[in-house]
């Protein structure tokens, strides 16, 4: 028995007792995680294929460790510039194992709606013209005046691009979930930020986020420059 699955952004063919290398999860090791985006299961004599996901199918794991790949070098060159820039990276990655594969296919049960009784005709009433009374008059007294007031200038975002690790749509979503500056990331903690971009695709690792929130509403550029040169993407 095989499933088809997505697993932190990727999709992988996994069986019962069998390891896969991930994009590093928060989970800490020796923990469970659950994946219930299951697209396809094969049970050996059924293939189940979800639209795009199978209800009530999920994938069991256990999370070993976390490790760093193998380095990838990046190397940038410009013709007759004399620009050369040549980078390593090595993608943060957990190692899981696969425990069990759930097929239950169990789907929602659809909510029930109340009956409504059907409404008793109204009975026809005999109309009645009725005189038109004379109202009295009334002095209004004099509004008063509305003092207009100026509006708060909108406050102006940071470029939060500027912190390690923090790409165009992330720095999007933080914007759009109310952190604009720097000094909010730097009150924020790692957990939090990570719960915001959860649904930014790829693998974040916002440890050091705040810290270097802090460095750049502080304007201590040189400082955070030469601690970033030092990181890799976002984490020492």
């Amino acid at each position: 028995m095989y499933a088809i699955v997505e697993m932190a952004g990727q999709q992988f063919k996994v069986a019962k007792d069998q390891k896969v290398y991930v994009h590093r999860l928060q989970t800490e090791e020796g923990k469970k995680v659950t994946f219930d985006n299951v697209l396809l299961l094969d049970d050996g004599k059924n293939v189940t294929v979800g639209a795009p996901a199978i209800d009530g199918a999920a994938v069991e794991a256990k999370v070993v460790k976390h490790l760093k790949g193998d380095k990838v070098i990046v190397f940038k060159k410009k013709r007759r510039k004399g620009y050369k820039v040549k980078n390593g990276h090595r993608q943060s990655l957990t190692e899981i194992l696969v425990e069990s594969i759930i097929a239950s296919g169990a789907k929602k049960a659809a909510p029930v709606k109340a009956k409504t009784e059907p409404k008793a005709k109204a009975e026809a009433k005999p109309t009645v013209a009725k005189v038109a009374e004379p109202k009295p008059t009334v002095a209004k007294a004099a509004e008063p005046k509305k003092v207009a007031t100026k509006k708060a200038a909108p406050k102006k975002a940071d470029d939060l691009k500027k912190v390690e690790g923090i790409g165009p749509k992330i720095a999007e979503t933080l914007i759009a979930a109310g952190i604009s500056t720097f000094a909010e990331l730097a009150k924020s903690t790692p957990e939090k930020i990570a719960g915001i971009i959860s649904d930014v695709r790829g693998n974040h690792v916002t440890d050091t986020w705040p810290a270097q929130a802090k460095l750049a509403a502080e304007g201590k550029w040189d400082e955070l420059k030469k601690w970033q040169d030092e990181l890799d993407g976002g984490k020492a």
